[in-house]
């Protein structure tokens, strides 16, 4: 175990590494444009040379493609990567965005843009669902320089910034949509970040369920890297839901969180969710990224053949232990965004060689018909140092500890994997090496994955320009001759190659899971990668030190196992937060006695025990100030019918001090009290939806609490106290001036309505022409914005952002002018009036800009 825990440490150092030499440019030489596009009046600069021989050897080799479609293959892989977007289906307003880009954008273009570009400037990707994908025959580079093109991509970013629609490769969108997401589904994305995928399945879960309630299904985002989990909750905060859980742990060691290992008999409630399962799991695992070469230039110069021959046991870990968390029934996605076999087919066939007839791959050629795609390999060949191997017996001795009998067709040899240990800890001394002529052996990835491969020394001595071992070798280094072909049947996989839609390339399998994964099956496999591991530590784990334990004594001993404890314990649940298994005895027990005791005294020590497990991370403790409470229902009359109670969380154990409260889901509420039950295995970095805000005002007010425009849009139809309705005239000088006295409201009776409230938060509803106001409010399509009701005047509370966007849609809607603003207009610079909360700045509620949005860990703390 100590072993693992290395590994994965080394594999969270190195991808941080790796990110930083793929997304930050070197300050000594300026950065390329796509498709080699370079600066002007830099005579030094030179562009990327979209070129790499290995690359071309490699995959002619591989024959991914025909021969005869191999320089069509090419040529589109050095073009630039058009843009792509998807609109947010649950959004207010994606109707209207619809309209605009079919009616206005798409003429303009046409008619704008020169001859040398295809006749369809912009149009909606065929095979995506309701015409809510759009592709662009431009690069983000074009988007950014051609004037005529300038209205355009303004109007792309704020609708990105808004989270009205999702800038996102188009091959990238893809998976998710394999993955038939139902309204009740528990769905994980184990390698999440940045969270575009994670946004469409939120989409589909909101979009799938009856507007203005919450869907019962659940998204877990789960990334390994702090700083990228970060990335991911700045991404979905767009999507205003309280039905995700943002995690931070290794994927492959996802906490598997069940009751029953904790809890005798007697406390357990069969009404309460016992252990966290998925319907659904999506897999999109770290890789070489080689199908990214036209975004991301940088990767003809970085790739290599080892890059993917390092990550292949992390990804068939990874896709192990997501098969492990689903539920029997249940649907898996297992995608990359490069073209390796070896990352790609070999581990499906590696999944399907471990787990039997309890798995089954999927045949979806069916599924979305209009989708070009190729089917999967069934033969292909492995490269390492020069040479080729198309069986694991041709491979030398001292590299089977890193060329692992799971990277062939076949799997053959996978269960006991024999090394000449004088060999290995005479000539290696460290196995883990990537590379093949290249030093620098850092992973590009597609900006969703969660980890790398391990990069160590390589005591090895290797000719660093051919990648060939010293002559003492050469005997042993020989290229195979024969070949393998799988019996499974990959040809159901499928690979999305660039020339065939003008897209990047993508692979996706679907797995079915027929029942529950067979003991002997994932031993056999767990051994299989420790006999390794062994070897990659050096002197075949001597070092490891007496604590060290075997996977298989973390199983279960019975037939069927359940599956979320397969590699649960040390091996899977805390192995990134343990030293020890006697330390992580220890605390079971500790947890085992107080859920027996079942006291609130003892609920409370435990909280408290467990607020220092995740370093940096604020527990997530549920809101029971029922003073609190009240005073909020009160104040707003909010209707009985809205759940309060068991739904609101908060991350300050001084529920005095709490300065934000988040509305969560049913679905939440759930997994949350379960993980509290079974001792916080969880990392939980962000969850739920801000709904009440702290608030202080000098002119007082009778509660503490403003609403949040994040959960305006949930609560709003439950509000029957502190809401106005204004015309659309109002509405309007209300977002272009953000704050007006009362007597100068155009709807004299409006001005009088507001200055009757009590002072401090209300809502403020747009009233389009004679609506009925009582169906109004409970209409999940109004509009509204959340004000501050001062002694004089009425403020606006929303970002400056969210504030001209609604100004632009409700002017097209209803014909108005926007007329610039005029100095003379009153109130237009009150911002620092005495009439304001003292929070109640321009940027209050934006959480783009705001730090403490981006380090939720943090989020309570002054």
């Amino acid at each position: 175990m100590g072993g693992g825990r290395k590994r994965g440490r080394t594999q969270r150092r190195h991808f941080k590494q790796g990110r930083e030499n793929v997304w930050k440019h070197n300050p000594q030489r300026p950065p390329a444009g796509e498709g080699g596009e370079g600066r002007e009046g830099n005579p030094s600069w030179q562009p990327f040379a979209t070129e790499n021989p290995a690359f071309e050897e490699y995959y002619k080799e591989q024959q991914i493609i025909p021969e005869e479609e191999w320089d069509d293959f090419m040529s589109m892989l050095r073009k630039p990567l058009p843009s792509t977007f998807r609109i947010n289906a649950s959004c207010q307003f994606f109707q209207d965005i619809c309209s605009q880009l079919v009616n206005d954008f798409r003429k303009s273009l046409e008619t704008e843009v020169s001859d040398e570009h295809e006749q369809d400037a912009i149009r909606p990707l065929p095979w995506y669902p309701g015409n809510l994908a759009w592709h662009l025959n431009f690069s983000r580079m074009q988007l950014r320089r051609n004037q005529a093109l300038e209205s355009f991509h303004e109007f792309l970013k704020r609708e990105n910034e808004v989270g009205n629609i999702t800038r996102q490769e188009a091959v990238s969108m893809v998976p998710p949509l394999f993955l038939n997401v139902q309204p009740d589904h528990h769905i994980l994305d184990m390698c999440a970040a940045p969270g575009s995928k994670t946004f469409q399945l939120l989409e589909m879960i909101h979009q799938s369920t009856k507007a203005g309630l919450l869907p019962n299904a659940l998204v877990v985002a789960n990334d390994v890297d702090v700083q990228r989990c970060n990335l991911l909750i700045h991404q979905t905060k767009r999507m205003c839901t309280a039905n995700l859980i943002v995690t931070n742990h290794e994927a492959q060691n996802f906490p598997g969180c069940n009751l029953a290992k904790f809890c005798s008999e007697t406390c357990m409630d069969e009404g309460k969710l016992q252990r966290v399962e998925f319907d659904r799991v999506l897999c999109d695992v770290p890789c070489s990224g080689d199908g990214t070469v036209r975004k991301a230039p940088d990767m003809w110069r970085k790739w290599n053949a080892g890059m993917g021959n390092g990550l292949h046991r992390l990804q068939v870990e990874i896709a192990m232990r997501g098969m492990g968390l689903l539920k029997v029934g249940g649907r898996m996605v297992y995608s990359t965004c490069s073209m390796n076999p070896v990352e790609n087919e070999a581990v499906v066939a590696e999944i399907l060689r471990r787990c039997g007839d309890s798995v089954e791959l999927l045949d979806v050629s069916k599924e979305l018909p209009e989708l070009a795609r190729r089917p999967g390999l069934s033969t292909w060949k492995v490269r390492d140092r020069g040479s080729w191997f198309g069986v694991h017996e041709d491979v030398p001795r001292y590299r089977k500890s890193v060329i692992s009998p799971s990277m062939f067709p076949s799997g053959k040899g996978s269960k006991d994997v024999e090394v000449n240990t004088d060999v290995v800890d005479a000539d290696m001394k460290d196995s883990t090496d990537m590379g093949e002529g290249e030093q620098e052996r850092n992973t590009a990835t597609d900006g969703n994955k969660n980890g790398d491969s391990p990069k160590t020394e390589d005591k090895t001595e290797v000719d660093c320009e051919s990648g060939e071992a010293p002559n003492r070798y050469k005997k042993l280094n020989s290229t195979s001759t024969r070949t393998e072909h799988s019996d499974y049947p990959l040809h159901r996989c499928m690979r999305i190659v660039p020339h065939d839609q003008n897209s990047g390339a993508f692979f996706i399998a679907v797995l079915h899971k027929h029942s529950s994964l067979n003991e002997n099956q994932v031993v056999d496999g767990v051994k299989s990668e420790q006999n390794i591991s062994k070897v990659n530590t050096g002197k075949l784990g001597k070092d490891l030190g007496s604590d060290k334990v075997s996977s298989e004594e973390n199983i279960v001993p019975q037939q069927v196992v359940d599956d979320t404890d397969v590699l649960d314990g040390e091996q899977n649940g805390d192995m990134d937060s343990k030293s020890s298994k006697d330390k992580s005895s220890e605390n079971a027990k500790v947890i085992v006695n107080e859920a027996e005791k079942g006291q609130a005294g003892t609920r409370d020590r435990r909280r408290q025990q467990n607020q220092g497990r995740w370093r940096g991370v604020d527990p997530v403790i549920f809101f029971k100030d029922e003073v609190t409470v009240k005073s909020i229902v009160s104040f707003y009359g909010i209707k009985d019918s809205f759940p309060l109670e068991g739904h609101l969380v908060t991350r300050n154990p001084d529920t005095s001090h709490v300065k934000r409260i988040y509305y969560v889901s049913k679905s939440v509420q759930d997994v949350l009290e379960l993980n509290i039950k079974v001792g916080e295995r969880l990392k939980i970095t962000s969850l739920g939806l801000k709904i009440f805000e702290r608030q202080s005002s000098k002119e007082g007010s009778p509660c503490t609490f403003r609403l949040s425009s994040e959960g305006l849009p949930l609560l709003l139809p439950y509000i029957t106290k502190q809401i106005l309705y204004a015309s659309a005239i109002d509405f309007q000088h209300l977002l272009q001036y953000r704050t007006i006295k009362f007597p100068d409201f155009v709807d004299a009776k409006f001005g009088d309505e507001a200055s009757a409230l009590l002072p401090g938060c209300c809502v403020v509803v747009l009233r389009e022409g004679h609506q009925d106001i009582g169906s109004i409010a409970t209409d999940p399509s109004a509009i509204a914005i959340v004000c501050w009701k001062g002694k004089t005047n009425l403020c606006v509370m929303v970002s400056p952002l969210d504030g001209k966007e609604l100004l632009e849609r409700i002017s097209l809607r209803f014909g108005l002018k926007i007329p610039k603003l005029d100095k003379e207009k009153p109130n237009q610079e009150v911002t620092g009036s005495d009439e304001q909360p003292d929070s109640a700045t321009e940027a209050d509620d934006q959480p783009e800009s705001k730090a403490s949005d981006m380090e939720i860990p943090d989020a309570e703390a002054e």
